[in-house]
């Protein structure tokens, strides 16, 4: 049973208990009585800064019955303990936790009665830091975070508020049984073909009883049984062989099915049930290829033996508060993942471990997932009490995920390396110290992790993301690559088409979030940028300089915050476009493209692509076109008059039609016409360059290139969105009651830019911040539980252009 029920907290030097919510944490218990202001209004975060600074104390009081009494083996079980926690048992202390990330065991029978109080005392993270801090003779970056095992972001980051948290984050479960229990299974695709797949079952067990006595194993597969076997009750792993014949193997959603086979095994004496487990399972093989060639060396994921170009982005927790996070929160997230053609996810080492659902989900959906361990831009200590707790850590995670088709990656953490060798972590050190930081490193990301990872799965280990820092030459032929030459140092966006890694594993740039987060924030109907409470909410220090600086190169700044907040979305969704374009068009060089972020943890002025409150930002519909599986991209050689047009084709089938090319202006008179039959194979890319000359572009700031092959339509500029010469129409639209919504039908007599529908009302518009052609009319649905669509608003980027 789980102990859910009957909780109570209070400071521990105080005497008054309050009801608490468990799983949960001290900060949402506060909210829930009204203690504190909620830190993700205003600037409230600043004032609640001492929660993090208090000790804590939760209790609870639980009844079993005489029978349950009686079993031979009783655990308590501690999925989640947030972090420094002392846990008590009718008075008696039966377990000290030192890690967020680990599960913890106790047998407890000898302390149980039919009455029993549960207590568990939370002590300050800042208190065994200190201690932690002066055991070493030197300072290592970053913080006292570095000491303590849980998500690292709750100490603050560039996008994320400080809101170190503490309590009972995961369930809490009372486990009894006697003879037998299932601990643990791992099943392992040992041969596959089209044929006939053979999986592994791996089982560990736990039992007690006499060591002559036979079991009967009975194997199910999707309900039907496949396999019965016996064994005797000794030993602590009980291993067998399935056949699946025919197998459907499992995709990540863009190339196939991510089919699941239910694979449940029941143990039995005679015909008494002793236990049972059951796991979804998909068959499928994955792996990371790295091998030199001409140029460097190759980064790509090979599913099924098929090279797959990875698109995605970098998940980060959807809530500084993570029982806010429900499982509706978790199925739209990663329904907008599939919605928007991406079939990859990292998830970013300053983080967690996600809960099982996140996972089931990706397994369900094709979403391949790229697992960092928890570290996440420092360095670590290297005792022997650490690195103890840092195996465990892993061990309790990787046999956790370890099922999961959606696992493509274990990497060991976030920009740990090229922090030491390019950030000035080792300045002013010595030869001694700088080798033994570095020593420590190692037996972390060198030893412990991937041979913790070798050990219990088939899953490839990568040490750390990036392979090399920017500052490295290296970065952009080797391994993956984190590209910050984008914003931090504010180079243009034309870098990126420049500068293809062979994996870019992150790269980025910040927008404002919607106005419906932003009125959040600031608890006002009117939008504010200038006030203290809405700045509290940019994390990164030059971060509105920046936005301003690149708006001012690549489009006009608008004088109103509404307009500000609806071109810094344009703006963020050019620049990264550009580069997963730019990207994809590189292929196979380069094979994957995720950038950050995906979304928020709390209302912030971020890089996510889908804000806090779950809106889709301009970025993520126009990501969504630029991760089709069949693309079709531009680029244009002023100097040479070339257009290169390249159509790429990430499918499994070769795709035989008419290239389609129009050069028009923005009223559609055409001035360059190409039609040709073209064959774009399986998992590749087809290039053509023309040569344009002055009367096909003459007033090129006033004409577009209109590419279609299939299905696929691609618009090109031949400059940047401020130059070119847009004219102001008004949009005509009609209005139609659907059964899930309306759809929205869009006219105008000239070309449109990015045209931008918005409502005071919650729903999802189909498509957004689109262009809209001349004389040609566009529908778009809109989701929503409204009875009537009243005050929908428009906003056309030609309205900016003077």
């Amino acid at each position: 049973m789980e102990l859910d029920s009957n909780w109570q907290f209070k400071k521990v030097k105080d005497s008054i208990w309050q009801s608490a919510t468990v799983p949960g944490n001290v900060f949402s218990d506060l909210l829930d009585h009204q203690l504190i202001e909620d830190p993700f209004i205003g600037d409230n975060e600043k004032d609640v800064q001492w929660v993090s600074e208090t000790d804590w104390e939760y209790k609870t009081t639980f009844t079993i019955d005489k029978k349950t009494l009686q079993k031979k083996q009783i655990e308590l079980n501690f999925e989640g303990l947030d972090t420094y926690a002392s846990v008590y048992l009718n008075d008696s202390i039966i377990l000290k936790a030192n890690n967020a990330f680990r599960a913890w065991n106790v047998a407890v029978k000898p302390l149980l009665k039919l009455s029993n109080e549960l207590r568990i005392v939370f002590e300050s993270t800042s208190k065994q830091e200190k201690i932690e801090k002066e055991k070493l003779p030197y300072e290592l970056p970053e913080g006292e975070r570095i000491f303590t095992r849980k998500a690292q972001f709750q100490y603050g980051w560039d996008w994320g508020p400080k809101l170190n948290t503490c309590g009972i984050w995961k369930p809490i479960k009372f486990t009894a049984w006697n003879n037998y229990k299932v601990d643990d299974i791992h099943i392992k695709n040992k041969f596959i073909n089209d044929s006939v797949c053979s999986i592994l079952l791996d089982l560990k067990k736990i039992s007690t009883v006499e060591l002559d006595k036979k079991l009967r194993y009975e194997i199910y597969v999707n309900d039907v049984l496949t396999k019965t076997s016996h064994e005797i009750y000794k030993g602590y792993t009980w291993i067998t062989k399935v056949q699946i014949k025919n197998p459907k193997r499992w995709w990540s959603h863009n190339l196939g099915e991510p089919y699941l086979y239910d694979i449940k095994v029941i143990v039995k004496d005679n015909d008494k049930i002793l236990d049972s487990i059951s796991v979804k399972h998909g068959i499928r093989t994955i792996e990371l290829v790295t091998e030199k060639d001409g140029v460097g060396e190759s980064f790509y994921f090979k599913v099924n033996d098929v090279p797959v170009y990875s698109k995605g982005a970098n998940y980060i927790p959807q809530n500084s508060f993570q029982n806010k996070v429900t499982d509706k929160h978790y199925d739209k997230l990663l329904n907008d993942v599939v919605d928007a053609n991406m079939n990859m996810l990292r998830v970013w080492g300053g983080g967690i471990y996600e809960n099982d659902v996140f996972y089931d989900l990706c397994d369900k959906k094709g979403i391949l997932v790229w697992q960092d361990f928890m570290f996440a831009c420092a360095m670590y200590p290297g005792d022997n009490d650490f690195l103890e707790n840092v195996k465990q850590e892993a061990v309790t995670n990787v046999k956790r995920l370890r099922n999961h088709a959606s696992i493509a990656l274990w990497c060991g953490n976030n920009e740990n390396s090229e922090g030491w060798h390019r950030w000035g972590w080792q300045a002013d050190r010595n030869e001694e110290e700088k080798a033994e930081i570095w020593s420590n490193y190692l037996k972390v990301f060198d030893s412990i992790l991937p041979i913790t990872v070798t050990q219990l799965t088939d899953t490839d280990y990568w040490e750390s993301s990036p392979k090399y820092g920017r500052g490295n030459p290296k970065y952009k032929t080797e391994g993956d690559a984190h590209d910050w030459w984008i914003w931090h140092d504010v180079y243009p966006f034309e870098h990126l088409e420049e500068n293809i890694p062979r994996f870019m594993s992150e790269f980025g740039f910040q927008s404002f979030p919607s106005y419906e987060t932003i009125r959040f924030i600031n608890q006002s109907d009117s939008i504010e940028l200038a006030s203290d409470s809405f700045k509290n909410h940019q994390k990164h220090s030059r971060g509105f300089q920046i936005i301003e600086d690149y708006m001012k190169r690549d489009f006009p700044v608008p004088e109103t915050p509404e307009d500000y907040v609806y071109m810094s979305q344009l703006l963020q969704a050019y620049g990264i476009t550009k580069g997963i374009e730019a990207q994809r068009r590189a292929k196979p060089y380069n094979m994957g493209t995720l950038y950050w972020q995906l979304n928020d943890c709390w209302p912030a002025v971020s890089w996510s692509s889908i804000d806090y409150l779950g809106n889709w930002k301009a970025l993520h519909y126009k990501a969504k076109n630029s991760f089709e599986n069949v693309l079709i991209s531009n680029e244009y050689y002023r100097g040479q008059g070339v257009l290169n047009t390249t159509v790429i084709n990430d499918g499994l089938i070769t795709i035989k039609d008419t290239l389609k090319l129009r050069i028009v202006d923005f009223d559609g008179n055409e001035s360059y016409k190409l039609d040709k039959v073209i064959t774009v194979s399986n998992n590749s890319n087809y290039n053509i360059n023309l040569k344009l000359y002055e009367h096909d572009i003459a007033n090129s700031r006033n004409r577009m290139v209109i590419t279609k092959f299939g299905a696929s339509v691609n618009y090109f500029y031949f400059d940047k969105p401020k130059y070119l010469y847009l004219k102001q129409q008004p949009i005509e639209r009609e209005i139609v009651k659907t059964a899930e919504g309306f759809d929205i039908k869009l006219f105008s007599s000239t070309f449109q830019k990015d045209v931008f529908l918005f409502i005071n009302h919650k729903g999802h518009f189909s498509d957004n911040f689109f262009d809209l052609l001349p004389n040609e009319s566009k529908t778009i649905q809109f989701k929503s539980e409204m009875n009537k669509l009243e005050n929908l608003q428009i906003k056309s980027f030609n309205n900016f252009i003077r």
